[in-house]
């Protein structure tokens, strides 16, 4: 399973949560904390300055080289400055016929659209399900499809639930969309008689709101194959965060420091960026978290549960 860092709150340097602290986004690629798995696949970022010129534009940045040796992304984050972040490390099965290229790299921005999407899984028996999801999407939308992943089918289908893909929405317009988009892929899934554990965690954002999904499909039908044999540990499952003022080294650790009122900072990611997770808390499975902005600029987090009907 990839691993996903999201940010939402006061401007940070990328490097604090890129390279810095000891479970760092970038260390994750090859010691993952609560997954035993490499991601080696390539990785890329989009970063949001509410500052900048045009803050609805964010900063790409996509590489298959390895992160860990990547001078170019070391020097920008040293730099960068972000308000926001979305941030994706790509891991594959150990397959000859795992395709790796830019095509294939989260996170997924289609053309006009400001709502990005990172995702964390895989959908069982994808290629045999893909077509059944056409007649759900828009073909404006299905035609920007280049790669071969089921995380931009996933986008496709869900810019596709929106009136508009190309407005600027709101967190909530965000969660219906999400929701239909995973009644869908349940129903689809039900039509063709795929039962398989998959794990389907969402990450969305535009810079201004953010919206995860901690979802998996038939958790406890996990089937070993070739490649995995172990099904993965709920804790790996899960979506953590934690708020606060500011992400930095404080007290000798990394964490958020705590705010005086509200807190105006919050990261959303599949592991804690350090190995104590004391100031981090877990999104239950089957649930949703919301971060938007209030009037004054603070990340608002709610947390629900993710209802199909």
């Amino acid at each position: 399973m990839c691993r996903v860092l999201a940010y939402l709150g006061e401007p940070i340097l990328l490097e604090d949560l890129l390279y810095k602290p000891d479970s760092s986004f970038v260390n994750q690629m090859h010691q993952a904390a609560l997954l035993n798995r490499l991601n080696l696949a390539g990785s890329e970022l989009l970063a949001w300055d509410a500052r900048s010129e045009s803050p609805e534009l964010p900063f790409i940045y996509r590489s298959t080289q390895l992160a860990i040796y990547d001078r170019n992304l070391r020097a920008l984050a040293r730099k960068v400055k972000a308000t926001s972040l979305l941030a994706h490390l790509r891991g594959v099965a150990y397959d000859t016929r795992a395709i790796i290229g830019e095509q294939n790299l989260h996170p997924f921005l289609f053309e006009c659209s400001r709502l990005a999407l990172a995702h964390n899984g895989q959908l069982a028996r994808f290629n045999d399900m893909k077509w059944e999801l056409v007649p759900f999407m828009k073909p404006e939308i299905l035609k920007q499809i280049h790669g071969t992943t089921d995380s931009e089918w996933i986008y496709a289908l869900l810019l596709s639930q929106l009136e508009d893909p190309c407005a600027d929405l709101g967190a909530l317009d965000i969660g219906r969309a999400l929701r239909a988009t995973l009644r869908i892929l349940r129903d689809v899934r039900s039509k063709m008689q795929i039962d398989t554990f998959s794990p389907v965690n969402l990450f969305l954002c535009d810079g201004n709101d953010l919206v995860a999904a901690c979802f998996t499909f038939d958790q406890d039908n996990f089937v070993p194959n070739s490649v995995t044999f172990h099904a993965p540990d709920e804790q790996s499952l899960r979506i953590w965060y934690t708020t606060g003022h500011d992400y930095a080294f404080h007290d000798g650790e990394w964490k958020m420091r705590e705010a005086s009122g509200p807190a105006t900072s919050c990261i959303v990611a599949s592991e804690p960026l350090t190995r104590d997770r004391h100031t981090w808390a877990s999104v239950p499975l089957g649930h949703m978290v919301y971060l938007r902005r209030t009037g004054v600029g603070a990340p608002a987090v709610e947390i629900t549960p993710i209802d199909l009907g």
